[in-house]
């Protein structure tokens, strides 16, 4: 019984996790389609973090690797926004 239990936890867990991929990416959009502002710009990174702590926590199931693995994981995303908000700031 316990291990129907734990399956039915982790399904609900990545149905979550989905839901919320969905819905950060209809965020980006509708934030992509309106007026580009600094705000705006700083949303859509936001929510592209977001989006890429989702998929190494949950849909690599990376929360239970060692923390070189997980962080090495964790900082490309952060690399990639840091780099797309300094050339929007300084273009």
């Amino acid at each position: 019984m316990s291990c129907i239990k734990t399956w039915c936890q982790h399904n609900a867990l990545l149905l979550l996790s989905w839901s919320a991929l969905l819905l950060l990416s209809l965020l980006s959009v509708n934030l992509g389609s309106g007026e580009q502002t600094r705000w705006v710009v700083y949303g859509i990174m936001g929510a592209a973090l977001l989006k890429g702590w989702l998929i190494v926590e949950h849909f690599m199931e990376l929360r239970h690797a060692g923390f070189f693995w997980r962080g090495l994981l964790l900082a490309w995303p952060l690399c990639i926004v840091i780099i797309c908000v300094l050339l929007y700031r300084f273009a």
